[in-house]
């Protein structure tokens, strides 16, 4: 009989002994030694041993050997302190135990398809997907949904203290261009007639601010149809902020309290002042927008030494108007064999580059392909401009400036993974003064870098319509931390008419600006503060605080990389009647 529990399985101690306690959960251990049984029961609170002894009725001692892994018990007892040699230190609950006078059981299990334990599971993610229910089971993933919680609940607090108030806006939605692909839900009542889930709120935000709400925030869900990575769903959570009246110093402060508030409450960790990196400084000393800052080696522009160089694949990218740049590992020379220096030239491949010119420093010299970028004159002028010492290893690459740049740089983190040399904590920056617009030479015009909302700095508003776009900078920021972009944002525009020149910067034709950003460019029209804000990626956030390799560790029910949900096997078909209610029809036949 299902009774009321007294207590978790993790909240008994010592000072509980004698109690009589009622405890129920999951049977994480079973060991049955002949006249004496332990049966381990698990909560998300925690473990408690149940012990089986002569002390016990024949009853409990028969119902404890039908007990197995997994089952879902009940347990009755007197809390008792273990002998001295029997004290378990870790658990939580490791001096007591609870010697049982009545078992239940109250639920069985089928054959169990992994095990389920406090380190993780050998079996495939693809099989602990197809079986959340019993992967979520495992300490470490309950830990992280916990970790989640608070989070979400000092977000909260933060804000509400900072006079923010928490908005819902719609997820049903009309479809807009914010740099993705929409997910596309068909409407019923309106035949031919499409709804959009949001890629953010991004719009209705900028209306509430319109409408005088001052400031607002929400943690909400958005859904981007891209392709997919370690760190990204197809829908995902994020903390949204806006508010009124707001400059970059401002927003910049909101963010840092929110992220201080959630470090403080769920690590017990200050964090130190947060540096302000531009844009071009970070794609100059680490390749990226995004740089992990808890290691060195920085990239070096080589150019001034090599102007002169007449080594082929130098002399060909500096005539095209490219760099040279490279980075050095510390005493990488003696222990980095030709077929890791293989694999590193297929890595910057994949980024554009041509190849990797490499070159192991010693007391001799330079061996490799970077010998012959430079005669016995001129390499000494080039191992002081890498700050190269006999032993290094020294990787360069000659291009354009962006496969230069990103190759690089996503190197320079993959030796610093490979050689173990990225250090604990966090490292957080501001990346600051990013180009407004960037150029796609294949489709030949210009894209917003990051949406078409963002207000370019004041000064360089008359590049709008006089000017190279190019040359904008934008009113926007990021925060960076251990190389992960947590959060971004911009200052908005306020002014209609900036917003309709941006989009016709963007090629946006005027009737195709009513179609789409009708609504806001009304709103925009009828007295609009000036209004900014950003974006906190919760997933990501919880990532970092937890140390999880994949976002799919922090959220309940992830979808794979190919956008799928193993266990409720989603998508899937629709019969052809219910896609005839809604007016579509399958080209790929229907259930």
């Amino acid at each position: 009989m299902l009774e009321v529990r007294t207590h978790t399985c993790g909240e008994l101690r010592s000072d509980h002994e004698g109690q009589t306690v009622v405890v129920q959960g999951w049977a994480h251990a079973v060991r049955d030694r002949g006249g004496l049984a332990f049966l381990v029961l698990r909560d998300r609170h925690g473990m408690i041993q149940i012990t089986i002894d002569e002390r016990c009725s024949d009853a409990v001692r028969s119902l404890a050997k039908q007990i197995r892994l997994e089952y879902v018990v009940q347990a009755r007892g007197v809390v008792s302190r273990r002998a001295e040699g029997a004290i378990n230190e870790a658990m939580a609950t490791g001096q007591i135990e609870i010697v049982a006078e009545e078992l239940e059981i109250l639920g069985r299990t089928e054959p169990l398809p992994f095990a389920i334990h406090e380190h993780g599971s050998d079996a495939k993610e693809d099989v602990r997907l197809k079986h959340r229910y019993l992967d979520l089971r495992r300490p470490a993933l309950q830990h992280n949904l916990m970790v989640r919680h608070r989070a979400s609940q000092a977000a909260r607090r933060a804000l509400d203290e900072l006079g923010f108030v928490e908005i819902e806006t719609p997820i049903l939605t009309r479809a807009t261009p914010e740099g993705a692909r929409d997910y596309l839900v068909p409407s019923r009542v309106h035949p031919g007639q499409w709804y959009a889930l949001p890629q953010s709120p991004q719009l209705f935000k900028q209306i509430l601010m319109v409408a005088g709400m001052d400031r607002y925030f929400q943690i909400c869900r958005c859904f981007r149809d891209e392709d997919l990575r370690v760190d990204r769903q197809p829908e995902f959570s994020q903390i949204d902020v806006e508010l009124s009246f707001a400059t970059q110093p401002l927003v910049r402060g909101i963010a840092e309290a929110v992220i201080r508030t959630i470090w403080r409450d769920v690590l017990g960790e200050e964090i130190a002042e947060i540096p302000i990196l531009t844009y071009a400084e970070a794609i100059s000393r680490y390749g990226v927008d995004a740089p992990d800052r808890r290691f060195g080696m920085e990239l070096v522009d080589l150019t001034p030494v090599l102007a002169d160089s007449a080594f082929v694949p130098i002399r060909r990218a500096l005539d095209d108007q490219g760099i040279v740049k490279g980075f050095v590992v510390r005493s990488g020379a003696g222990d980095t064999s030709r077929r890791v220096l293989d694999a590193y030239t297929e890595l910057v491949r994949s980024y554009g580059l041509g190849g990797l010119l490499w070159g192991k420093v010693s007391a001799e010299g330079v061996s490799g392909p970077l010998a012959k970028a430079t005669d016995d004159t001129g390499r000494p002028a080039l191992l002081a401009a890498a700050g190269a010492e006999p032993g290094d290893l020294l990787l360069v690459a000659a291009g354009a400036d962006k496969p230069v740049h990103t190759g690089l740089g996503r190197l320079r983190v993959h030796v610093a993974r490979e050689r173990s040399l990225i250090g604990e904590g966090f490292a957080f920056c501001w990346v600051v003064d990013f180009p407004a617009f960037e150029h796609d030479e294949d489709a030949g015009r210009w894209f917003a870098m990051h949406h078409p909302f963002t207000s370019p700095k004041a000064e360089h508003l008359p590049l709008l319509t006089n000017g190279d776009l190019g040359e904008v900078y934008a009113d926007a920021y990021d925060l960076v931390c251990n190389g992960l972009e947590i959060g971004g944002g911009s200052i908005r525009i306020h002014d209609p008419q900036v917003q309709q020149q941006v989009f016709s910067a963007l090629g946006i034709e005027a009737d195709e600006q009513r179609e789409k950003f009708g609504f806001l460019l009304d709103a925009l029209s009828h007295g609009a503060p000036p209004h900014g804000g950003l974006a906190l990626g919760l997933d990501r956030l919880i990532m970092l605080l937890t140390g999880a390799p994949s976002i799919r560790d922090v959220i309940a029910f992830p979808k794979t990389t190919s956008a799928q949900d193993l266990m409720s096997e989603a998508p899937s078909p629709i019969p052809a009647a219910q896609l005839e209610e809604l007016h579509v029809q399958n080209t790929r036949g229907s259930a």
